[in-house]
């Protein structure tokens, strides 16, 4: 039961720091996984919800005790100056980690990279 709950809190954190990356101006879209790509866009979940891909985001742990990484891919607009976007990105997900305090404070941050893929 402690896998399964554990396993839902991930995801949903998971999904929580994609919404939160995808809302940042200058972000077209996050970086599709492999089954994205494969999967008909007419069998895809609404955005927004539970079951919505979050494939440009990935949480990581060292080990048990370690601090958190958090990998975001992100595709961004061409219009936007692609640094500008990451550093946002990079902000909002430290920001909504602090909100949710998931880290506790005896536990280094969590460590956040930002990767533009491309660009639309």
């Amino acid at each position: 039961m402690t896998v399964h709950h554990e396993s839902t809190a991930h995801a949903a954190l998971v999904a929580e720091l994609a919404t939160a990356a995808e809302g940042v101006p200058g972000v077209a879209f996050l970086r599709p996984g492999l089954t994205d790509r494969l999967r008909s866009a007419l069998s895809r979940p609404p955005a927004g919800t539970a079951g919505a891909p979050s494939a440009g985001v990935r949480l990581t742990r060292q080990d048990g005790d370690g601090s958190w990484h958090v990998e975001i891919h992100v595709v961004a607009l061409r219009r936007a100056r692609t640094l500008d976007v990451a550093r946002v990105v990079r902000d909002t997900v430290e920001r909504r980690l602090g909100a949710l305090e998931y880290a506790p404070p005896s536990q280094p941050a969590p460590r956040i990279t930002v990767t533009v893929t491309g660009l639309v």
